[in-house]
């Protein structure tokens, strides 16, 4: 996600990535999902900090952080510190059983939720790809087909329970015309082996540091 003040324009990174999009093989159960987030306290909500980018309603929570609080919705590229669990996960099981799925350092975990009306503008998040050895991975947990995602101009449509790799420097948007709120479950995560193993040989580019 683009920090706080950083403009969409400012392109950090070359374009060389080849997925745009990329489903993951697993399949998450659904009710089990919601069973957790059903766990979810209003209260443990804020709203997300970029207001400029988004109209209605959008909000977020961590279950992991840098600073174990679900209140760090933010992770700055620069921010070493160890993640941590936070209070809503404790709670949550089968969220910490899907965030053990994945044999690779999770630096951070939110839920993430747009209210029915809502939008999110066409932006682009940088700092964030194969080519800085961080990826970001969304797990449907509420979603509806009157959610219109789009990333790179194209729309992209997930269920609920599937695991999906998208890359976020591409420009994307979400307009959710549907009645519920759309909630996601979103993985940023260290690539290492185990991670690009996961996706077709000679798609994903090597980090810059390895170039």
């Amino acid at each position: 996600m683009i920090a706080p003040g950083q403009p969409a324009h400012n392109r950090l990174r070359p374009k060389i990535s080849m997925l745009v999009s990329y489903q993951l093989p697993f399949k998450f159960e659904p009710d089990s999902l919601k069973a957790d987030l059903g766990r979810v306290l209003s209260t443990d909500w804020r709203p997300h900090f970029n207001r400029p980018y988004y109209e209605g309603e959008w909000k977020a929570l961590a279950l992991r952080s840098t600073t174990g609080q679900a209140n760090q919705i933010y992770r700055s590229p620069d921010d070493e510190r160890e993640p941590m669990d936070t209070v809503v996960l404790s709670r949550c099981a089968y969220f910490q059983a899907v965030l053990k799925t994945f044999q690779c350092p999770v630096l951070n975990a939110r839920l993430m939720s747009l209210s029915p009306g809502s939008t999110i503008r066409e932006h682009e998040d940088h700092q964030m790809g194969f080519e800085y050895g961080l990826i970001r991975i969304h797990i449907p947990i509420v979603t509806d087909e009157r959610v219109k995602f789009f990333v790179g101009h194209q729309r992209l449509s997930m269920k609920e329970g599937e695991a999906w790799y998208i890359d976020f420097a591409q420009p994307h948007s979400v307009h959710n015309l549907s009645d519920a709120s759309r909630v996601h479950l979103v993985l940023d995560c260290t690539v290492n082996d185990w991670l690009r193993a996961l996706f077709p040989a000679g798609q994903v580019p090597a980090q810059l540091s390895e170039v």
